[in-house]
């Protein structure tokens, strides 16, 4: 009696291992096939910004202009279809190569700083929020490789 609840007992331990290794083999490949997901959070952005802009651009924009500086770039994002509704668990169907050229943004938001009354006294403190807000996209993984061109 007891070799049939040993033998029992063995293969339900192997059915139990075989349900759990197709149900985690399932789960990774849909993983694998679902873009990976980057929050951007605009507090934490700022800060991050702000702490990796040089001293003299730090003294010359306040915290409250680099925050609106950055909701600039993501509304540019979002005009350029970068920053699309319904991402969550949404398949990775990226056809194109999108390529952000930071003079393109800096100009952007040079421009979107003057209609909106944002005093920016040197145009070179412009590129370093862009440099650096790009620096965090990388650093929670939104962005791709850079463009060797």
């Amino acid at each position: 009696m007891s070799a049939v609840l040993i033998f029992a007992s063995v293969i339900a331990a192997a059915l139990v291992f075989a349900i759990a290794a197709v149900t985690v083999g399932r789960e990774a490949r849909r993983l694998d096939s679902v873009a990976p997901r980057a929050v951007y959070e605009l507090e934490q952005a700022t800060q991050f910004v702000a702490d990796h802009l040089p001293g003299d651009t730090q003294a010359r924009l306040t915290y409250s202009e680099l925050r609106k500086l950055l909701v600039f770039h993501m509304r540019w994002l979002h005009d350029k279809g970068l920053q699309p509704a319904g991402v969550v668990d949404r398949r990775q169907d990226i056809v194109d190569e999108v390529v952000i050229d930071e003079q393109t943004v800096a100009a952007y938001l040079l421009g979107a700083a003057e209609q909106n009354r944002i005093e920016v006294l040197q145009d070179v403190d412009v590129v370093h929020v862009v440099k650096a807000h790009l620096e965090y996209f990388d650093a929670i993984g939104a962005i791709g490789p850079q463009s060797n061109d």
